[in-house]
């Protein structure tokens, strides 16, 4: 199935595009092979939450990007393939929309496309005030849990 006519993905360098937390379930919704990726840490996956695509009848492969200490996962493209992530189209997620974009770029790279980035990510970078939660997944009214992975 193609990604459907309404989500115009921003351009990008080296992925197929940035979309934003709504064409990323719509594109999720639309296209049965379709897969989210939550790239954020094991810690800020129970401690802020979760997408749940429960009703989309599938499930996000979570795999984090960067490992506790800031080191980079040198495993995470074998964690993709072992999640069955060898096609696209893929939704990568992270918590406000940066780390992301390097994951796009390294599964485009190793032929997983088109890979996207949601812009935002799943709680927004901090506001003026230092606070998350003004952009994002959870603001965008998407489905999600408290409930670890």
């Amino acid at each position: 199935m193609s990604v459907p006519a309404h989500i115009e993905a921003r351009p990008a360098d080296g992925y197929a595009g940035d979309i934003t937390p709504q064409q990323a379930w719509d594109l999720l919704a639309a296209d049965p092979a379709a897969t989210l990726v939550d790239v954020r840490t094991e810690g800020e996956w129970r401690a802020i939450g979760v997408p749940d695509t429960t009703s989309l009848e599938k499930e996000p492969v979570f795999s984090e990007w960067v490992q506790a200490g800031g080191r980079p996962n040198t495993q995470f493209l074998e964690e993709l393939k072992a999640a069955g992530v060898t096609g696209g189209p893929v939704v990568f997620l992270c918590r406000s929309g940066q780390r992301s974009i390097g994951a796009a770029r390294l599964a485009t790279a190793a032929g997983i496309a088109p890979s996207y980035n949601v812009l935002e990510g799943f709680e927004g970078a901090p506001g003026a005030d230092g606070v998350r939660d003004q952009k994002g997944w959870k603001v965008a009214g998407l489905p999600w849990t408290e409930d670890a992975k």
